[in-house]
């Protein structure tokens, strides 16, 4: 039986976590996916301002289902990671320190992994509605024509997670 890892954000560089860890995740964490990476990358490219501090952040590749009455927060199911991919090396030039989604990631995104000490975790889907009751508190941050691509600041609590690639490009998805 695998020891489940309390970790609190913001992540640390070159965490001593491995692919395979199971982690429950607490702490703040920003929503965005392909258009909200698209524009972060034009900002970079401008020099101008981010929306939010991307130096040891964590994204969630998560557009969130509508929050029904009473909620927090929507279904928060993870997206397909690879869509960020074109976007993710320059983000994490920036210091982005850890990403949430589902599935493989590139070659390039993998180096780049290794070369920040990043981490890339796995959120299982299917699972959206029970991921949304670790939602503490969701604030919108920019962007909210995109509707729900919209970056949006989360609080969690114990959001489990698996490392799927560490910080040193150990991977599960080699195994």
């Amino acid at each position: 039986m695998s020891t489940i890892i309390n970790i609190q954000t913001p992540l640390e560089k070159n965490a001593p976590l491995r692919a395979g860890d199971q982690v429950l995740l607490s702490g703040e964490i920003y929503t965005a996916r392909d258009a909200a990476h698209r524009r972060l990358v034009e900002l970079i490219q401008k020099g101008e301002p981010l929306p939010f501090d991307l130096r040891s952040a964590v994204i969630y590749y998560c557009g969130p289902a509508p929050t029904p009455p009473g909620r927090v927060f929507g279904a928060a199911g993870p997206t397909t990671s690879y869509r960020m991919d074109a976007y993710t090396p320059a983000l994490l030039e920036q210091g982005l320190s850890g990403m949430i989604g589902k599935g493989e990631r590139s070659a390039a995104v993998v180096d780049a992994i290794k070369k920040h000490g990043a981490v890339y975790f796995a959120a299982i889907g299917g699972v959206a509605a029970l991921l949304s009751n670790c939602v503490v508190s969701a604030e919108l941050v920019a962007w909210p024509e995109l509707l729900s691509e919209a970056v949006q600041r989360l609080v969690v609590k114990d959001l489990p997670l698996i490392v799927a690639i560490d910080s040193q490009g150990g991977s599960v998805f080699s195994r």
